[in-house]
């Protein structure tokens, strides 16, 4: 097992993620029977933002081995329930004017290539479903995306001291963000995954 795509039974399977992109290169578990000897199993974890984090916060301690081994988690959704040292509970926007839901590009990122946050930041005539917030970065994250003209970071990377990565989208899993009109979901899904397994477009990561 390599990439572990955990689902929830409170949200729905999807497709872009367990469809041909994923087929062969994750392994699917309900967050419910997650255990923590799949955790050790895998070296790339993927979450939904429907993720059952009370139970996963309480698999810490095979998360900590996990990122100590070098793991990769790509996490969607608002940190409730800390589940490594260093995180902090999600922060909403105070304001709601359009202008804080814009997005910027903030730094550079394989999972996002060439797409222009612009395009993401409206769907259906409607801003804020890529972000209305932000779960505050750790010490040493590197910002990736800016939300509004504070440019709080709702989507970031993080080298954990001890090993590992994670990459923190706090909206709605970002695979579904793909712009409107494109037929890019698949692929904005398959650079998620090779971010998770640790390469992109062939290269290590």
């Amino acid at each position: 097992m390599s990439v572990l795509f955990v689902q929830s039974h409170n949200g729905p399977i999807p497709r872009a993620m367990v469809g041909p992109v994923g087929r062969g290169r994750i392994a699917i578990v309900e967050d419910t029977a997650l255990s923590d000897e799949a955790i050790a199993a895998s070296t790339g974890i993927i979450t939904t933002m429907h993720l059952d984090q009370v139970g996963f916060a309480a698999r810490a301690k095979a998360l900590a081995a996990f990122f100590a081994q070098g793991g990769r988690l790509f996490f969607n959704g608002h940190v409730l329930k800390p589940f490594v040292e260093g995180l902090e509970v999600y922060r909403p926007l105070m304001s709601r004017k359009l202008a804080d839901f814009q997005l910027m590009r903030l730094a550079p990122h394989p999972v996002f290539g060439d797409l222009d946050p612009a395009d993401m930041a409206v769907r259906k005539g409607v801003a804020g479903f890529y972000g209305r917030g932000h779960n505050p970065m750790p010490k040493g994250a590197r910002a990736l995306t800016g939300l509004g003209p504070l440019k709080q970071p709702v989507d970031w990377e993080w080298a954990l001291p001890g090993g590992g990565k994670m990459f923190c989208h706090a909206g709605n899993d970002l695979w579904s963000m793909a712009p409107e009109g494109s037929d890019g979901a698949g692929a904005f899904a398959g650079r998620i995954v090779d971010w998770t397994t640790g390469e992109a477009n062939g290269v290590a990561q």
